[in-house]
């Protein structure tokens, strides 16, 4: 498996997951017919994804800054760093995530939703019919069908205290990084129980109560992550949780969280292998966070193709 590059912080930033980006050393971008572009600026993380002929040829994913044009152009940039392809290359490039309407280089914009609906299809394969976009600011239960169509979604009606968001709070406030909190959390002798599921306020309060107590630091991380799976399953409960079954978004790392959703559902996700168009396991880093960024630049092929748009590459 051909790692993708992780950039760690400069200092203890316990609530953020690493940076990284990732170029496929398989593809002769000069010798595809077209290169489409999806860059999802997210409330939490931004990501640029390139496809040459509906394959992933590079992305990159980073913190999104106060100003979405510049987190835009960050990932962007980022994503090209090790190559020789220029924005003008770009075929056609799409928006999503919360800063979509701020994406410079985008000819338009696509919901998230629609996406990662679109995204989970590439990744996971037809198969999919349930979608969990695990994201920071919210989480969406998506329903679609084989291509990938949304056919119908829910979203959390309450607080941050189910997203990627309120995990990072929790990161933040027990010193411990955000990626070793689902690991450590099975490292306890029976599980306890589940801590605030309402409000990110409240749970924050909670934890620094159990610390007072001294209650051991995998428990209390434990408690969080099945209080966030409790959170996800009543959203999937209300959509109604049709197999096959996948994951999606920042939060779809936190094995603490996934696993302790399974349990509650009875339902297994879909197995982490990604897909090519001809449906052939592919040889690329799998990061769950990228996969509107792959929904919006498999938007802009078909589009292409169809002739509904034109190429806007520049001679």
């Amino acid at each position: 498996m051909v790692q993708a590059k992780r950039i760690e912080p400069e200092k203890a930033e316990f609530w953020r997951w690493p940076e990284s980006y990732w170029v496929n050393p398989a593809i002769d971008w000069h010798k595809g017919k077209l290169v489409t572009v999806g860059v999802d600026v997210g409330s939490v993380s931004s990501k640029c994804v390139i496809m040459v002929d509906g394959a992933l040829y590079a992305y990159s994913s980073a913190r999104t800054g106060s100003d979405s044009p510049d987190s835009a152009w960050k990932v962007v940039n980022w994503a090209l760093k090790d190559t020789d392809m220029k924005v003008d290359n770009f075929d056609y490039c799409i928006g999503t995530g919360y800063g979509r309407v701020n994406v410079p280089m985008a000819q338009q914009t696509i919901t998230e939703i629609a996406c990662h609906a679109r995204g989970a299809n590439f990744m996971y394969g037809t198969e999919v019919r349930t979608v969990m976009d695990m994201g920071g600011q919210d989480c969406k239960a998506i329903r679609c069908d084989d291509r990938g169509k949304v056919l119908k979604f829910m979203m959390n009606d309450k607080c941050a205290a189910g997203t990627g968001r309120g995990m990072e709070v929790f990161a933040d406030l027990i010193r411990v990084p955000v990626w070793e909190i689902g690991p450590r959390s099975f490292q306890i002798q029976k599980e306890p129980e589940m801590i605030s599921s309402t409000c990110v306020v409240f749970a924050k309060s909670e934890v620094v109560g159990l610390l007072q107590e001294g209650v051991p630091e995998n428990e209390i991380m434990a408690a969080y992550c099945a209080a966030m799976a409790h959170r996800i399953t009543e959203l999937l409960n209300r959509l109604g949780i049709e197999e096959k079954f996948a994951i999606t978004g920042g939060i779809a790392k936190n094995e603490g969280v996934v696993r302790r959703l399974e349990k509650e559902l009875g339902v297994k996700t879909m197995d982490r292998v990604w897909f090519n168009k001809d449906m052939r396991a592919a040889n690329i880093p799998f990061d769950t966070m990228i996969a509107g960024g792959i929904g919006a630049a498999l938007f802009a092929q078909a589009m292409l193709e169809r002739g509904r748009v034109k190429s806007a590459r520049k001679a």
